[in-house]
């Protein structure tokens, strides 16, 4: 599996990449820069990429899981409940690819807000 690191302002914490289309789409495009949003305990940004949904994609994702949703397009990192949870689990708006999962503690993920600068690169 490919590692990769995620940069917002002074975090840098390390991810895994599994070993799937999406996956390997957004390993070859790193690195990636962009404007992070802030949707409930879920940050996304906008990627330069056409994914279609996997056969696997779903809405219902786990804490720490990183997505691509077709919709934005947008690379997305869940670390908690979103606006659509019904409970303590994180859940996308819609249906996603589920492309890997981060190795790091997220708890310093809480402190980013909207428009902090992302970047996402290979180890």
């Amino acid at each position: 599996m490919d590692k990769i690191t995620i940069i917002i302002g002074d975090i840098s914490l390390s991810a895994e990449l599994f070993n799937t289309a999406t996956a390997k789409l957004i390993s070859t495009s790193l690195p990636i820069e962009g404007m992070a949003h802030v949707w409930g305990e879920e940050i996304y940004f906008e990627i330069p990429l056409n994914i279609e949904l996997e056969p696997e994609s779903r809405a219902d994702v786990e804490i720490g899981e990183l997505a691509y949703w077709p919709s934005g397009p947008a690379f997305c990192i869940f670390f908690g409940p979103t606006p659509v949870s019904i409970d303590e689990k994180p859940k996308a708006f819609s249906a996603v690819n589920v492309f890997g999962k981060m190795i790091d503690d997220i708890k310093p993920l809480k402190t980013v807000t909207n428009g902090a600068k992302i970047l996402i690169k290979k180890e």
